[in-house]
């Protein structure tokens, strides 16, 4: 019996569920669970392997921890396991946006809802500054990287210029300058810096410090992946297009998200921004504070940000839904959303991980994440704003600069209750300190309160 089956299935399971339903705070909370869990706990995964894991997920389209998940699944127990690990860190998420998605379209309108999401709304500006501050800390520590989210910011915020580019600009800076031996390009590699990993030595772990055979480089393997991964991923979206034609919502919803799935670098906060603007200003399916209610209820539930995405399917299939009950092709939407967001999550593992084992202390590997990861800081710093914008003030106006825009509010359209609870969550996470669920919590009780006085 190999090494990575000595996890028996129920225990491996049973583990994976746990790991899934304490999965709440996004990825920096979900993965420390992950690692007190794997590491600490059950000794599974050395502290070297498990961050060299996780910085591959980084370098990867698709949300780091879910990957993470599947990653280290997959180490354990092959493909099953990695098929296993990655679903239940998913599943519990997707029931939750989903039931919060048919209250949101059947009772959204009442005031009561619509006060709950005004302090959600409050909250999640604050969680997204302090993810800002967050990853500024640990990714910008060279003037280079800090060079690069300034650019990164202003390219999305003043020039709207396609994320995919920003992305793709970033990782050939960072490989430049690691193959031109620039000091410090491995700095703030990951979560985990790039130093000697301290704790549990890969070699005392249960998977040991030698990469396991069906982790290694294999064209059959490779072969296998692409053959059944692609069809399950682009076969729907295809089938859509062709029975449906590109401009029926459901074929929208496959092509728009199966888009997303290639370009997500950065976890959920870096691509809000991008998916935000285009499902409010391209394809009309949500309002602004829309898209911030959805990323409260996925701030609120365990499992991946990115399953905000779901809701904004969701949304759209509500709202276009053609034949069918706008409720049910609201829940066709989102499955479908979540179906082609996800799907693509496994195919990069499956066809990556055993080429990124290989290439384990790679300065080019290295060189591409941190830039890509001070990039994020610009994107995510673009996202706090842009919504922050939309929440606060009911009308801006779009301002030329050279060679783009810049949208300043109107200070009369500032909406009051919004502005305080803003204050007060910034308070509450910066200066109480609070975790992101109790200001979550605290901030739509206080919307409720809100509510009841004034309605």
């Amino acid at each position: 019996m190999t090494k990575y089956n000595r996890v028996p299935m129920g225990e491996f399971v049973r583990t994976w569920a746990r790991v899934a339903g304490l999965s709440f705070g996004g990825p920096v909370g979900q993965i420390a669970v992950m690692h007190r869990i794997l590491v600490d706990e059950k000794r599974w995964v050395g502290e070297a392997r498990f961050l060299h894991a996780l910085n591959c997920c980084m370098l990867l389209p698709g949300p780091e921890a879910q990957q993470m998940a599947t990653y280290i699944g997959w180490l354990l127990r092959g493909p099953v396991g990695g098929l296993i690990a990655g679903g239940l860190f998913v599943l519990p998420g997707f029931i939750a946006i989903m039931a919060l998605s048919w209250i949101y379209a059947i009772h959204g309108g009442a005031g009561p809802v619509q006060a709950l999401f005004v302090g959600l709304k409050a909250a999640v500006l604050a969680v997204v500054l302090d993810a800002v501050i967050r990853i500024g800390r640990r990714a910008l520590t060279g003037w280079w990287k800090r060079g690069l989210a300034a650019g990164a910011f202003a390219g999305l915020f003043i020039y709207d210029l396609p994320f995919p580019l920003i992305v793709a600009a970033a990782g050939l800076v960072g490989l430049g300058l690691a193959w031109a031996g620039v000091r410090g390009i491995g700095n703030g590699m990951g979560h985990g810096g790039d130093g000697a990993a301290a704790g549990l030595a890969d070699a005392d772990s249960l998977i040991g410090a030698e990469t396991p055979a069906h982790a290694r480089p294999s064209h059959a393997w490779t072969r296998r992946v692409l053959l059944v991964g692609v069809p399950l991923w682009l076969g729907p979206v295809a089938a859509l297009v062709l029975a449906l034609g590109p401009q029926n919502v459901f074929a929208a919803v496959a092509v728009f998200f199966s888009k997303m799935a290639v370009v997500t670098f950065g976890g959920a906060y870096a691509v809000l921004a991008y998916v935000a603007q285009q499902a409010v200003e391209h394809y009309g399916w949500l309002q602004p504070g829309e898209m911030l209610d959805g990323l409260g209820m996925a701030e609120t539930t365990p499992g991946p940000l990115i399953m905000v995405l779901q809701f904004v399917g969701f949304m759209a299939g509500f709202r276009e839904p053609g034949g069918l009950s706008p409720l049910w092709a609201g829940t066709l939407a989102g499955c479908l959303a979540t179906w082609v967001t996800f799907v693509p999550c496994f195919l990069w593992i499956f066809l990556g991980g055993p080429y990124a084992e290989a290439l384990r202390h790679s300065r080019a590997l290295s060189g591409a994440l941190s830039a890509i990861t001070a990039a994020v800081v610009g994107v995510v710093l673009n996202l706090a704003l842009w919504f922050a914008l939309h929440t606060l003030f009911a009308r801006l106006t779009p301002v030329p600069v050279v060679g783009g825009r810049v949208d300043v509010p109107d200070l009369a359209s500032v909406n009051g209750p919004a502005a305080v609870l803003t204050v007060v969550a910034l308070v509450l996470t910066f200066g109480v300190r609070l975790g992101t669920v109790p200001v979550l919590a605290v901030c739509a009780g206080l919307g409720m309160g809100w509510y009841g006085v004034m309605g």
